[in-house]
Protein backbone atom coordinates (compact mmCIF):
# COMPACT_ATOMS: atom_id res chain seq x y z
CA UNK A 1 0.00 0.00 0.00
CA UNK A 2 1.07 3.42 -0.94
CA UNK A 3 1.28 5.96 2.31
CA UNK A 4 3.02 8.19 0.16
CA UNK A 5 1.30 11.67 0.83
CA UNK A 6 0.30 13.52 -2.45
CA UNK A 7 1.33 17.13 -2.72
CA UNK A 8 -1.16 19.80 -2.28
CA UNK A 9 -1.84 22.03 -5.14
CA UNK A 10 -0.42 24.90 -3.78
CA UNK A 11 2.88 23.15 -3.21
CA UNK A 12 2.87 22.41 -6.94
CA UNK A 13 2.40 25.86 -7.89
CA UNK A 14 5.15 27.25 -5.29
CA UNK A 15 7.42 23.85 -6.85
CA UNK A 16 6.61 25.36 -10.13
CA UNK A 17 6.92 28.55 -10.22
CA UNK A 18 10.37 28.18 -8.53
CA UNK A 19 9.37 30.64 -5.58
CA UNK A 20 11.39 27.58 -2.97
CA UNK A 21 14.38 28.65 -4.91
CA UNK A 22 15.06 32.44 -4.97
CA UNK A 23 17.75 32.36 -7.11
CA UNK A 24 16.50 33.04 -10.49
CA UNK A 25 14.70 36.39 -8.76
CA UNK A 26 17.76 37.81 -7.45
CA UNK A 27 19.16 37.34 -10.65
CA UNK A 28 16.55 39.02 -12.25
CA UNK A 29 16.42 41.85 -9.61
CA UNK A 30 19.78 42.72 -9.33
CA UNK A 31 20.22 44.37 -12.52
CA UNK A 32 16.18 46.11 -12.21
CA UNK A 33 18.19 47.68 -9.16
CA UNK A 34 20.88 48.91 -11.03
CA UNK A 35 18.62 50.31 -13.56
CA UNK A 36 16.65 52.04 -10.88
CA UNK A 37 19.43 53.94 -9.03
CA UNK A 38 21.07 54.75 -12.43
CA UNK A 39 17.83 56.19 -13.80
CA UNK A 40 16.87 57.51 -10.24
CA UNK A 41 20.75 59.74 -9.34
CA UNK A 42 20.24 57.46 -6.55
CA UNK A 43 17.19 58.07 -4.81
CA UNK A 44 14.56 56.49 -6.82
CA UNK A 45 10.86 56.81 -6.08
CA UNK A 46 10.16 54.34 -2.87
CA UNK A 47 6.72 53.58 -5.09
CA UNK A 48 8.06 52.80 -8.55
CA UNK A 49 11.07 51.15 -6.52
CA UNK A 50 8.34 48.58 -4.91
CA UNK A 51 6.49 48.09 -8.01
CA UNK A 52 9.79 46.90 -9.89
CA UNK A 53 10.49 44.39 -6.96
CA UNK A 54 7.05 43.04 -6.91
CA UNK A 55 6.78 43.19 -10.82
CA UNK A 56 10.27 41.09 -10.80
CA UNK A 57 9.16 38.90 -8.64
CA UNK A 58 5.37 37.96 -10.33
CA UNK A 59 7.65 38.16 -13.68
CA UNK A 60 10.02 35.37 -12.83
CA UNK A 61 7.40 33.36 -11.34
CA UNK A 62 5.54 33.57 -14.36
CA UNK A 63 8.58 32.70 -16.97
CA UNK A 64 9.18 29.21 -14.55
CA UNK A 65 5.86 28.31 -15.51
CA UNK A 66 6.04 28.86 -19.17
CA UNK A 67 9.43 27.54 -19.23
CA UNK A 68 8.37 24.44 -17.59
CA UNK A 69 5.47 24.36 -20.37
CA UNK A 70 7.26 24.98 -23.25
CA UNK A 71 10.11 22.04 -22.16
CA UNK A 72 7.39 19.82 -20.50
CA UNK A 73 8.77 17.25 -22.99
CA UNK A 74 12.21 17.59 -22.52
CA UNK A 75 12.42 17.87 -18.52
CA UNK A 76 11.55 14.45 -17.55
CA UNK A 77 14.44 13.15 -19.88
CA UNK A 78 17.07 15.91 -17.96
CA UNK A 79 18.37 14.72 -14.25
CA UNK A 80 18.34 17.75 -12.42
CA UNK A 81 14.22 18.25 -14.07
CA UNK A 82 12.66 15.31 -13.79
CA UNK A 83 11.03 15.53 -11.04
CA UNK A 84 9.55 18.78 -11.89
CA UNK A 85 5.69 19.15 -11.30
CA UNK A 86 4.84 19.14 -15.27
CA UNK A 87 7.20 16.99 -16.37
CA UNK A 88 5.89 14.43 -13.05
CA UNK A 89 2.89 14.31 -14.87
CA UNK A 90 1.27 16.36 -11.60
CA UNK A 91 0.13 19.85 -13.04
CA UNK A 92 -1.95 19.76 -16.28
CA UNK A 93 -0.86 22.42 -19.27
CA UNK A 94 -4.36 24.13 -18.84
CA UNK A 95 -2.99 24.90 -15.27
CA UNK A 96 0.27 25.86 -15.97
CA UNK A 97 -1.31 28.43 -18.88
CA UNK A 98 -3.78 29.81 -16.45
CA UNK A 99 -0.89 30.30 -13.71
CA UNK A 100 1.94 32.07 -15.85
CA UNK A 101 -1.34 34.27 -17.43
CA UNK A 102 -2.71 35.28 -13.61
CA UNK A 103 0.69 35.82 -12.63
CA UNK A 104 1.19 38.17 -15.63
CA UNK A 105 -1.84 39.54 -15.46
CA UNK A 106 -1.04 41.17 -11.77
CA UNK A 107 2.89 42.10 -13.02
CA UNK A 108 0.86 44.22 -15.50
CA UNK A 109 -1.76 45.87 -13.25
CA UNK A 110 1.14 46.83 -10.93
CA UNK A 111 2.85 48.98 -13.65
CA UNK A 112 -0.82 50.54 -14.37
CA UNK A 113 0.12 53.83 -11.84
CA UNK A 114 2.78 54.66 -13.81
CA UNK A 115 3.42 56.54 -17.18
CA UNK A 116 2.45 55.43 -21.16
CA UNK A 117 6.26 55.13 -22.03
CA UNK A 118 6.45 52.51 -18.92
CA UNK A 119 2.96 50.52 -20.21
CA UNK A 120 4.29 50.02 -23.42
CA UNK A 121 7.70 48.98 -22.66
CA UNK A 122 5.84 46.23 -20.69
CA UNK A 123 4.82 44.72 -23.70
CA UNK A 124 8.15 43.63 -25.61
CA UNK A 125 9.16 42.54 -21.85
CA UNK A 126 6.19 40.32 -21.68
CA UNK A 127 7.14 38.94 -25.17
CA UNK A 128 10.82 38.79 -24.94
CA UNK A 129 10.38 36.76 -21.14
CA UNK A 130 7.45 34.39 -22.94
CA UNK A 131 9.30 33.60 -26.14
CA UNK A 132 12.75 32.89 -24.51
CA UNK A 133 11.93 29.55 -23.20
CA UNK A 134 11.15 28.31 -27.24
CA UNK A 135 14.66 29.61 -28.19
CA UNK A 136 16.71 26.96 -27.16
CA UNK A 137 14.93 24.92 -30.34
CA UNK A 138 16.59 27.02 -32.77
CA UNK A 139 19.29 29.95 -31.07
CA UNK A 140 23.13 28.74 -30.76
CA UNK A 141 23.37 30.53 -27.82
CA UNK A 142 19.75 31.04 -26.26
CA UNK A 143 21.24 32.98 -22.91
CA UNK A 144 22.01 35.70 -24.89
CA UNK A 145 18.24 36.34 -25.33
CA UNK A 146 17.99 35.39 -21.67
CA UNK A 147 19.82 38.32 -20.50
CA UNK A 148 17.46 40.33 -22.80
CA UNK A 149 14.78 39.20 -20.70
CA UNK A 150 16.48 39.68 -17.53
CA UNK A 151 17.90 42.86 -17.88
CA UNK A 152 14.37 44.17 -19.63
CA UNK A 153 13.72 46.10 -16.09
CA UNK A 154 16.72 48.57 -16.78
CA UNK A 155 15.25 50.25 -19.70
CA UNK A 156 11.77 50.19 -17.88
CA UNK A 157 13.15 51.97 -14.86
CA UNK A 158 14.20 54.75 -16.60
CA UNK A 159 11.31 54.74 -18.69
CA UNK A 160 9.01 54.63 -15.02
CA UNK A 161 11.53 57.61 -13.34
CA UNK A 162 13.22 59.66 -16.52
CA UNK A 163 10.06 59.25 -19.30
CA UNK A 164 12.93 58.14 -21.72
CA UNK A 165 15.21 55.60 -22.89
CA UNK A 166 19.04 56.88 -22.94
CA UNK A 167 21.77 55.24 -24.55
CA UNK A 168 23.12 54.37 -20.72
CA UNK A 169 20.10 52.32 -20.29
CA UNK A 170 20.70 50.09 -22.99
CA UNK A 171 24.56 49.90 -22.66
CA UNK A 172 23.19 48.39 -19.35
CA UNK A 173 21.34 46.13 -20.93
CA UNK A 174 23.77 44.99 -23.08
CA UNK A 175 26.00 44.49 -20.43
CA UNK A 176 23.42 42.65 -18.43
CA UNK A 177 23.59 40.30 -21.72
CA UNK A 178 27.30 39.50 -21.24
CA UNK A 179 26.36 38.67 -17.56
CA UNK A 180 23.15 36.16 -18.70
CA UNK A 181 25.66 34.04 -21.01
CA UNK A 182 28.66 33.91 -18.51
CA UNK A 183 26.07 32.44 -15.26
CA UNK A 184 23.66 30.64 -17.24
CA UNK A 185 26.83 28.67 -19.23
CA UNK A 186 28.15 27.83 -15.96
CA UNK A 187 24.53 26.42 -15.57
CA UNK A 188 24.00 24.94 -19.09
CA UNK A 189 27.66 23.20 -17.84
CA UNK A 190 25.83 21.12 -15.38
CA UNK A 191 23.22 19.66 -18.43
CA UNK A 192 25.34 19.29 -21.01
CA UNK A 193 25.28 15.52 -21.28
CA UNK A 194 21.43 15.29 -21.17
CA UNK A 195 21.20 18.46 -23.54
CA UNK A 196 23.21 16.91 -26.25
CA UNK A 197 20.70 13.83 -26.10
CA UNK A 198 17.46 15.51 -26.25
CA UNK A 199 18.86 18.13 -29.01
CA UNK A 200 18.44 20.82 -26.74
CA UNK A 201 20.49 24.05 -27.89
CA UNK A 202 22.92 25.95 -24.65
CA UNK A 203 25.73 28.01 -24.83
CA UNK A 204 27.57 25.16 -23.46
CA UNK A 205 27.17 23.26 -26.21
CA UNK A 206 27.80 25.84 -28.53
CA UNK A 207 31.11 26.97 -27.18
CA UNK A 208 31.86 23.15 -26.50
CA UNK A 209 35.46 23.08 -25.13
CA UNK A 210 36.05 27.10 -25.09
CA UNK A 211 33.22 27.08 -22.56
CA UNK A 212 35.12 28.02 -19.23
CA UNK A 213 37.25 30.73 -21.40
CA UNK A 214 34.02 32.14 -23.12
CA UNK A 215 32.47 32.71 -19.46
CA UNK A 216 35.62 34.41 -18.82
CA UNK A 217 35.52 36.88 -21.27
CA UNK A 218 31.69 37.57 -20.86
CA UNK A 219 32.63 38.37 -16.96
CA UNK A 220 35.11 40.97 -18.33
CA UNK A 221 32.95 42.39 -20.97
CA UNK A 222 29.91 42.22 -18.77
CA UNK A 223 32.29 44.11 -15.70
CA UNK A 224 34.15 46.60 -18.68
CA UNK A 225 30.58 47.82 -19.87
CA UNK A 226 29.42 48.06 -16.17
CA UNK A 227 32.72 50.41 -16.00
CA UNK A 228 31.66 52.30 -19.16
CA UNK A 229 28.70 53.06 -17.82
CA UNK A 230 29.73 54.56 -14.32
CA UNK A 231 31.78 56.64 -16.04
CA UNK A 232 29.30 58.21 -18.68
CA UNK A 233 27.03 58.31 -15.21
CA UNK A 234 29.57 60.06 -13.22
CA UNK A 235 30.29 57.31 -10.60
CA UNK A 236 33.31 57.45 -8.36
CA UNK A 237 35.64 55.55 -6.51
CA UNK A 238 32.72 53.50 -4.10
CA UNK A 239 31.08 52.17 -7.53
CA UNK A 240 35.04 51.01 -8.68
CA UNK A 241 35.22 49.09 -5.74
CA UNK A 242 31.75 47.48 -6.26
CA UNK A 243 33.23 46.25 -9.76
CA UNK A 244 37.08 45.79 -8.62
CA UNK A 245 34.74 43.08 -5.88
CA UNK A 246 33.02 41.61 -8.54
CA UNK A 247 36.03 41.09 -10.52
CA UNK A 248 38.02 39.39 -7.11
CA UNK A 249 35.11 37.03 -6.99
CA UNK A 250 35.22 36.23 -11.23
CA UNK A 251 38.78 35.50 -10.15
CA UNK A 252 38.50 33.43 -7.53
CA UNK A 253 35.57 32.46 -7.00
CA UNK A 254 33.89 31.53 -10.29
CA UNK A 255 36.75 30.09 -11.99
CA UNK A 256 38.13 27.87 -9.94
CA UNK A 257 34.79 26.77 -9.46
CA UNK A 258 34.00 26.37 -13.52
CA UNK A 259 37.74 25.34 -14.57
CA UNK A 260 37.16 21.51 -13.93
CA UNK A 261 33.83 21.27 -15.81
CA UNK A 262 31.82 19.47 -12.93
CA UNK A 263 28.52 19.77 -12.41
CA UNK A 264 28.13 20.67 -9.04
CA UNK A 265 31.18 22.85 -8.91
CA UNK A 266 29.56 24.37 -12.14
CA UNK A 267 25.85 24.91 -10.13
CA UNK A 268 27.54 26.48 -7.38
CA UNK A 269 29.26 28.95 -9.63
CA UNK A 270 25.94 29.63 -11.14
CA UNK A 271 24.48 30.43 -7.27
CA UNK A 272 27.33 32.52 -6.65
CA UNK A 273 26.68 35.07 -8.99
CA UNK A 274 24.21 36.45 -6.88
CA UNK A 275 27.26 37.95 -5.13
CA UNK A 276 28.62 39.64 -7.78
CA UNK A 277 25.21 41.57 -8.46
CA UNK A 278 24.73 42.20 -4.86
CA UNK A 279 28.69 43.94 -4.29
CA UNK A 280 27.89 45.64 -7.17
CA UNK A 281 24.49 47.28 -6.00
CA UNK A 282 26.33 47.88 -2.83
CA UNK A 283 28.49 49.94 -4.22
CA UNK A 284 26.59 51.87 -6.53
CA UNK A 285 24.26 52.41 -3.42
CA UNK A 286 27.47 53.79 -1.13
CA UNK A 287 28.64 55.81 -4.24
CA UNK A 288 25.18 57.79 -4.49
CA UNK A 289 25.24 58.17 -0.67
CA UNK A 290 28.32 59.54 -0.53
CA UNK A 291 28.36 62.15 -3.67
Amino acid sequence: MNTTAKPSRLSLYLKLTRMDKPIGTLLLLWPTLWGLWFAGAGHPDPLVAVIFVLGTFLMRSAGCVINDYADRDFDGHVERTKNRPMAAGLVSTKEALWLATILALIAFALILPLNALTKWMSIPAVFVAASYPFTKRFLAIPQAYLGIAFGFGIPMAFAALTDSLPALAWLLLLANVFWSVAYDTAYAMTDRPDDLKIGIRTSAITFGRFDVAAIMLCHFAFLALMALGGYLAGRGMAYAAGLAAALLLVLFDQYPRIRGRERQPCFQAFLANNRIGAVIFAGTVLDYWLH
